[in-house]
């Protein structure tokens, strides 16, 4: 394992942890809205379904995060992390840096 091959493992690993915590943080925000008439207004219970509906959208993009990681994790211990699955080209080494979990090169990004 090179030096960017163990410090984009370090990356993936610490934002994963990152999007796992933050999940278990709004666990509460995400569950099902009460919806009792006598404790709760009409536009309370509006305005939690609400809340509730953008937690839960947020959740989605987070599993999607994690498992985008989790497929960066395999691709580094397949010796295959930075190539583009599309055309096996080299992803850009800034493109990397920004995104870890990239799977794809710019040119077939853009496709």
């Amino acid at each position: 394992m090179t030096l960017d091959d163990k410090q984009a493992r370090e990356k993936l690993i610490a934002r994963r942890e990152e999007l796992v915590s933050l999940s278990e943080d709004s666990a509460e925000a995400r569950e099902t809205v009460t919806l009792d008439q006598q404790s709760v207004g009409r536009l309370s219970r509006m305005d939690a379904m609400q809340q509730q509906a953008m937690a839960q959208a947020t959740e989605r993009q987070r599993t999607a995060e994690i498992s985008r990681i989790k497929n960066a994790l395999k691709r580094l211990d397949e010796d295959e992390y930075g190539s583009c699955v599309e055309c096996g080209e080299v992803i850009c080494e800034k493109r990397l840096e920004i995104d870890p979990a990239a799977t794809h090169c710019i040119k077939c990004a853009g496709r």
